[in-house]
């Protein structure tokens, strides 16, 4: 047979000097009138504009000299004056590891650069030191050579920010992407400061 059992809740009785300093603690207290709380909107931080960027900043001013067209099929290979060929093998090797991709399959040549731009700019200040940017084989291309791939052989060699490049590893897109090596941000510390591990 089950047994119940009766739970009797008991009343806390306070003393009158507890009372006294629980109403000295809390002081005057008024009664509400509503039970709806206002809040009145506090105004917002000002927050500072952002600069503008002046994206040709970002091209070297000196004259490039003429460089000859790729086929669709070539391997795209480049590294600035005083990058060690050491550096560029590793790259090549995938070695420093892809820390973001762009991807300008079947854009214009206008809108394919300035997406190249920002997208540089963006990895820079982030500190990335290598990144993965696919430009097709351009088989599509109304002309007989690959516009896009052609422009971006150009354009990589004209940026502030890039050390190296080369034509990506098969699994990567081959011939139709390439490995950028971008100079590092002082303002990021980062491994391959200087293109040594």
């Amino acid at each position: 047979m089950l047994s119940t059992k009766s739970i009797f809740v008991t009343k806390k009785i306070i003393s009158p000097k507890d009372s006294d300093l629980f109403r000295q603690t809390v002081g005057d207290v008024q009664a509400i009138k509503s039970d709806k709380i206002q809040l009145k909107a506090s105004k917002p931080k000002p927050f500072p504009k952002a600069k503008a960027v002046d994206f040709n900043e970002s091209w070297h001013v000196d004259a490039q000299p003429e460089i000859d067209s790729v086929s669709h099929e070539e391997i795209l290979s480049y590294s600035a004056p005083g990058i060690q060929k050491s550096v560029l093998a590793k790259l090549r090797k995938g070695f420093f590891g892809v820390q973001a991709e762009l991807d300008l399959h079947g854009l214009t040549s206008a809108i394919a650069k300035q997406q190249l731009v920002e997208f540089l700019h963006v990895g820079t200040l982030a500190g990335y030191r290598c990144v993965h940017i696919i430009h097709g084989k351009g088989y599509r291309s109304s002309e007989d050579q690959p516009i896009l791939k052609n422009h971006l052989n150009r354009w990589l060699r004209q940026h502030n920010s890039v050390q190296a490049f080369c034509s990506a590893q098969q699994g990567q897109g081959g011939a139709g992407a390439v490995y950028v090596l971008l100079k590092s941000n002082k303002n990021c510390p980062e491994k391959y400061a200087d293109g040594n591990d």
